[in-house]
């Protein structure tokens, strides 16, 4: 693997709660709004929770034949759309699309869930109207590599297709996995990212199960509360996030649009509890560490965090030991903020449009702030945590993003320069 090969964010294209233009994205964080509202989809009147980070509005526009878009899982839908969004915006259209090697080029768009809504009506109709009543197209639509495929056989992409499922550290595994597909030589550009539609019954049930969910219906908006005393849980959210990485010799050729750079990144496992971090952060700090290495970078290079921070009650304290014990004296120097305040939990999205959020911020040299955080857990008070948007310039910025299982994931990006 040449670690010298240099890689980065051409395009990006995202389906959230704020909808799926980047710029209304990014407006939208920076002023603190929550896109947490109440479920009105299905009936939630006997479920503890009843709201989560919906996506509102979507339009599949001409970016899928109607009839499939009516088939398939929602979870394909967005994955194929801000695909590609991500194509158009890394100026991949007519002849520069065409003039693609598409043998050098990949997708890797990832899911936690897989397809829930299809999984759901599926069982309806076995239950209800016996098997033979059920569409040949259930097993196609319930799992988790579909949303790439049918994207790679709408576009002709060749190279490496697969996805890969580490509950919500999906989609950064996927970009960490489609960097090395570039860093090895197999290609020379890679669609990647996650999506996720889990917002149902079952999703929804789940989570309720496990009581990892939030139950502030009083005040849906304040819910997601990363690093406060008085957070009770996570928020559900959904959509998809789809980058666009180069080599930079291809971008450079195609004279493409550079949004920023890919540093390196590295993958852990907690080896500790299903659902439970690790105390001591060991798992998150190796991550991090390793992370660096691949990087060539020091820790003091380090000036912005994007951290998990899923406002739940045992993780929020595991990543805060995390950052300090790798960063140790440098960790308050350094700008942290949470996303999911905003967003609530995307699972299988959320590294990705973390990672767009992050890239935003080295573009536009402004960072958003943390909502709800009102009253912080001992475990922060010597760390920089943003509450309000502030102007910022990026030197090395560290992307987090854990899944159950204890997967861990951490990427560092940074404005390119020649």
């Amino acid at each position: 693997m040449d670690k010298k090969k240099r890689i980065v964010i051409t395009g990006m294209g995202i389906i959230s709660c704020f909808g799926s233009d980047l710029d209304k994205f990014y407006q939208s964080l920076l002023e603190g709004k929550s896109g947490i509202t109440p479920i009105e989809h299905f009936p939630v009147g006997e479920y503890p929770t009843r709201f989560a980070g919906i996506v509102r509005d979507f339009e599949i526009g001409d970016y899928m034949d109607k009839k499939q878009a009516r088939r398939v899982d929602p979870f394909i839908c967005y994955t194929i759309v801000a695909g590609k969004r991500a194509l158009e915006h890394a100026g991949l259209t007519g002849e520069a699309f065409d003039k693609l090697d598409k043998t050098r080029c990949g997708v890797l768009v990832g899911s936690g869930m897989g397809g829930m809504n299809v999984l759901y009506d599926g069982t309806q109709t076995i239950i209800e109207k016996g098997h033979k009543r059920l569409t040949p197209f259930f097993i196609p639509y319930i799992i988790t590599n579909m949303g790439g495929a049918l994207l790679a056989i709408d576009i002709g992409f060749m190279g490496p297709n697969y996805s890969i499922s580490t509950a919500c550290a999906t989609a950064n595994f996927g970009i960490y996995s489609a960097a090395g597909h570039i860093r090895n030589g197999e290609v020379d550009l890679m669609l990647c990212g996650g999506s996720e539609s889990a917002i149902n019954q079952i999703g929804l049930s789940g989570f309720v199960a496990l009581k990892a969910l939030s139950t502030r219906n009083d005040a849906p908006e304040k819910a997601s509360r990363p690093f406060d005393k008085n957070r009770d849980g996570f928020v559900m959210g959904e959509g998809s996030a789809v980058l666009v990485l180069e080599s930079l010799e291809h971008a450079l050729e195609r004279g493409a649009p550079i949004l920023a750079e890919y540093l390196g990144g590295a993958i852990s496992c907690d080896a500790h509890h299903m659902t439970t971090p690790r105390a001591d952060g060991k798992g998150v700090r190796l991550s991090i560490e390793n992370a660096l290495k691949d990087a060539g970078l020091e820790k003091e290079q380090v000036n912005y965090i994007n951290a998990h921070a899923t406002s739940t009650i045992a993780g929020d304290i595991s990543e805060a030991v995390a950052i300090k014990s790798a960063f140790k004296e440098h960790a308050p120097n350094i700008k942290i903020n949470a996303t999911k305040s905003m967003t609530g939990h995307c699972l299988g999205a959320a590294a990705g449009i973390e990672a767009i959020a992050t890239i935003l911020e080295i573009q536009h040299g402004k960072l958003h702030p943390t909502i709800n955080l009102d009253d912080p857990i001992e475990e922060v008070a010597d760390l920089d945590i943003i509450r309000e948007a502030q102007d910022f310039k990026i030197d090395v910025a560290l992307s987090n993003s854990f899944g159950f299982g204890g997967h861990n994931s951490s990427l560092l990006f940074a404005p390119y320069h020649p």
